[in-house]
């Protein structure tokens, strides 16, 4: 694949596809093609169709999703599973029916059963019930991975998916309503550093464990694998390490020069009780991982303080 082809960016203004525009461009990609909400509303099938039909871009990258944290996954069920669909189903049927031959769908590692072995290998999916707080979510990203599976083999498609791992970076969402739980850590012990706070609470028993991985570190193998010719359906990305909630939180307290006493609120949910990747597959197409912690707290955290 050259840099002048034709490249239609769905969710360009969200934190992975934000992170995926600033990557296709440092490479030299020239034509890529991106809206915004109010340009194209991605679950207007009418409008979708239409505007895949008039660009045909040669490769479809669907960033865009309906995303939060376990709060609003729980509250809102309805919208996340409605509009998660809706958009994936437009975009790729909408490709299909424009000609478009290369489609890469991104998921998340919700997809696993909720007690999946460890760590979850790409065979695992269907294996087990879902997490029942983001199963809405879960079950909207397995049907675009499906429906990406079977595009492809029905009509000699390359409509793959990727599946990253939690990601954190800049453009991420710190508001604690909706947020995941990273950039709320972020939030909650820079703010109780800088009012002067001496207390840290966490939602759950803490002894959960994340694989984190860098958001530009994700584009960085979104961009790798665009110039592969992927033989299976959907493959993991990921760091391939796992560390706990409490960890994320001492390691943030370290990073940020502070001391609290964490207070865990039992009665909220812990969520899946592990999320480790098996990335086994991936670096058998000479992808190598990048785990960038410190670097990406430094971006992230300073990205942050421009909100605030």
């Amino acid at each position: 694949m050259t840099n002048k082809k034709k490249i239609f960016l769905a969710g360009h203004n969200g934190m992975v596809g934000s992170a995926i525009y600033k990557k296709l461009k440092l490479k030299g990609y020239k034509n890529i093609l991106v809206r915004s909400r109010k340009e194209l509303d991605l679950l207007n099938q009418s409008k979708t169709f239409k505007f895949l039909k008039k660009h045909k871009p040669y490769f479809v990258i669907l960033a865009a999703a309906k995303v939060g944290g376990i709060k609003d996954n729980a509250k809102n069920k309805d919208k996340y599973i409605y509009e998660n669909l809706q958009i994936q189903n437009n975009i790729i049927h909408g490709s299909y029916l424009a000609g478009v031959k290369n489609l890469f769908l991104l998921g998340s590692s919700c997809i696993y059963p909720k007690h999946c072995k460890q760590p979850m290998k790409e065979k695992y999916i269907l294996s087990g019930p879902l997490e029942e707080t983001n199963d809405a979510y879960s079950i909207a990203k397995i049907a675009g991975l499906k429906m990406c599976e079977y595009y492809s083999k029905i009509y000699n498609l390359n409509f793959k998916s990727i599946m990253p791992p939690n990601l954190y970076g800049p453009n991420d969402n710190f508001d604690l309503e909706t947020s995941h739980f990273y950039p709320a850590l972020i939030k909650k012990i820079y703010l109780s550093k800088l009012n002067n706070k001496k207390k840290l609470n966490i939602w759950g028993t803490g002894k959960a464990k994340r694989e984190l991985m860098f958001v530009e570190d994700f584009a960085d193998a979104v961009l790798f694998f665009m110039k592969k010719k992927i033989s299976q359906p959907f493959i993991n990305i990921g760091t391939g390490k796992e560390h706990s909630i409490i960890w994320y939180a001492k390691y943030l307290m370290k990073q940020m020069k502070v001391k609290l006493k964490v207070k865990f609120d039992r009665s909220k949910p812990d969520g899946m009780p592990h999320k480790c990747l098996d990335i086994s597959i991936a670096k058998q197409y000479g992808w190598k991982p990048i785990d960038n912690l410190n670097k990406g707290f430094e971006i992230t955290l300073n990205h942050f303080k421009k909100q605030i």
